[in-house]
């Protein structure tokens, strides 16, 4: 591993911001494009944005803490890592909630498209959860090094 960082935040939607533009820190000095930048920030807000809605039910409480891990690895590429950990109420059937336009919060109006968006933008999406235990979401992309002349 080249690099990496870890941040902790309050389970609250304003600090949804705050890890997209660290994130976004960390990768921007690798040689990506604004288009790989903008779909890692993408999915990487919908994984916090998850973990504060459905982990937590979006009760605020100094104990709901999500903590993202952002990995950097060089070989031929580099390749990303990003896990978002929560220790809310986990998710009891991941194959059902990673159905596109499945929600268990029918009431929000973005509700039900988070995980298909994760697995648009990313290489990679991994899901380990446990029921009453928390959950965490590892986001991979590979970007590809330009060939020097």
């Amino acid at each position: 591993m080249d690099n990496f960082f870890e941040i902790k935040i309050k389970a609250i939607n304003e600090n949804v911001a705050i890890v997209r533009v660290a994130v976004a820190t960390f990768v921007s000095n690798l040689d990506i494009t604004i288009d790989d930048l903008m779909d890692i920030k993408t999915a990487v807000s919908e994984a916090v944005t998850n973990s504060i809605e459905h982990g937590y039910y979006n009760i605020e409480s100094d104990e709901n803490i999500v903590t993202v891990r952002a990995y950097i690895e060089s070989n031929e590429d580099d390749n990303i890592k990003i896990e978002i950990e929560d220790l809310g109420v986990g998710i009891e059937d991941i194959e059902l909630a990673t159905t596109p336009a499945y929600t268990s919060k029918p009431e929000l109006e973005h509700a039900g498209m988070g995980f298909t968006i994760m697995e648009t933008f990313m290489d990679e999406v991994f899901i380990d959860s446990k029921k009453d235990e928390g959950t965490i979401i590892t986001l991979t992309k590979k970007i590809r090094k330009k060939k020097s002349n």
